[in-house]
């Protein structure tokens, strides 16, 4: 039987029998995540803010990374997640109802403030307006909030959160993140950028030589950000990417290399074992940095989740696959063997 008339009968199935198809703009459904409660001595615990973004290609490793947190956090009652999202009514409730007791809000953030602004890179992931939100998270948060941490949505937490919240970024660190300054530098840029007379320049009179800082991971301080007015810096970068010289291929990374490399507060690299998704185009299996880890990261092409239901996962995946909230009820399977 050919597969358009097997998906006709199919349908005529289901419409007999009343149930219905999942819309493409329907989001996959997620099970409930178990309740966590504070531990002893949580009574003076901070608040932890932390900052996420949603979109319907990354949910799925969103919430698991919320999961990772509140698992691992000696004080989960004390955490606030803020989740930017270019549709907010939509992914709200998939949040609730994942985590029934998670203090949190969703944010609009307005696609137009980078759709301009966005140039091509080496991975079209990457060049999606949501990727450039954490450049706006001093301008869309309360003014209240301080302090955040910023997280991808493709990592998980295996440590308590607040030891990361308690990096010291005294007297005027704006950014704390694990730097890596093994990296060669040079090749995060083009060769226009480096030949230019002036744009190497920006590097000059930093605290330190820059350094490479994957921007997944960062601890950031908005009051300080918002009075240097940092994301207008930001945007300057992007602009000249945009309209002047192609001095980069990388996404939102780059620009935040060009403003704070050399000046970021260093955190230990157990907090952000990153690169476990391979590289940006082939996205191949690889091993996890020497020493110890309280965060996995699976930045580059393969995302953990993909490969898993691919049945093609690299040997780290497992780690990633006890935070899956997907809810396997066979109503997303229904063409598996179709």
């Amino acid at each position: 039987m050919p597969l358009s008339a097997l998906l006709a009968a199919v349908l005529l199935l289901l419409a007999a029998s009343g149930m219905t198809l999942a819309t493409p703009s329907e989001l996959p459904r997620f099970r409930e995540a178990p309740a966590f409660r504070n531990g002893p001595g949580c009574a003076t615990a901070p608040t932890v803010h932390i900052a996420m973004t949603l979109d319907a290609a990354y949910l799925r490793g969103s919430l698991a990374g919320v999961l990772s947190v509140l698992r691992h956090a000696s004080c989960p009652e004390s955490l606030f997640f803020h989740f930017l999202a270019t549709r907010p009514r939509r992914f709200r409730p998939a949040v609730a109802a994942s985590f029934p007791s998670l203090a949190f809000d969703v944010y609009r953030f307005d696609p137009d403030l980078v759709r301009g602004r966005i140039s091509s890179s080496v991975r079209r992931a990457l060049d999606q307006p949501l990727n450039y939100a954490r450049i706006y998270l001093a301008d869309i948060l309360p003014r209240s909030v301080r302090r955040v941490i910023y997280f991808d949505s493709d990592l998980v937490v295996v440590d308590d959160v607040a030891r990361l919240w308690a990096t010291d970024l005294a007297p005027d660190h704006v950014l704390a993140a694990p730097e890596y300054c093994h990296a060669n530098f040079t090749s995060y840029f083009t060769d226009r950028f480096w030949s230019d007379a002036n744009f190497p320049r920006s590097f000059s009179g930093r605290s330190r030589p820059p350094c490479y800082f994957n921007t997944g991971v960062m601890v950031m301080e908005l009051d300080r950000w918002r009075a240097g007015g940092y994301t207008r810096m930001l945007e300057s970068w992007m602009e000249v990417q945009k309209r002047e010289a192609r001095i980069y291929e990388l996404g939102s990374m780059p620009p935040f290399l060009l403003v704070f490399a050399g000046e970021v507060k260093g955190v230990e690299h157990r907090w952000n074992q990153h690169g476990l998704g391979g590289d940006n185009v082939e996205g191949l299996c690889r091993d996890l940095h020497p020493g110890p880890v309280s965060l996995l990261h699976w930045s580059g092409k393969g995302k953990p989740w993909l490969r898993l239901d691919a049945g093609h996962s690299c040997p780290l995946d497992a780690l990633w696959a006890p935070y899956d909230l997907l809810l396997r009820d066979g109503h997303h399977d229904l063409f598996a063997d179709v």
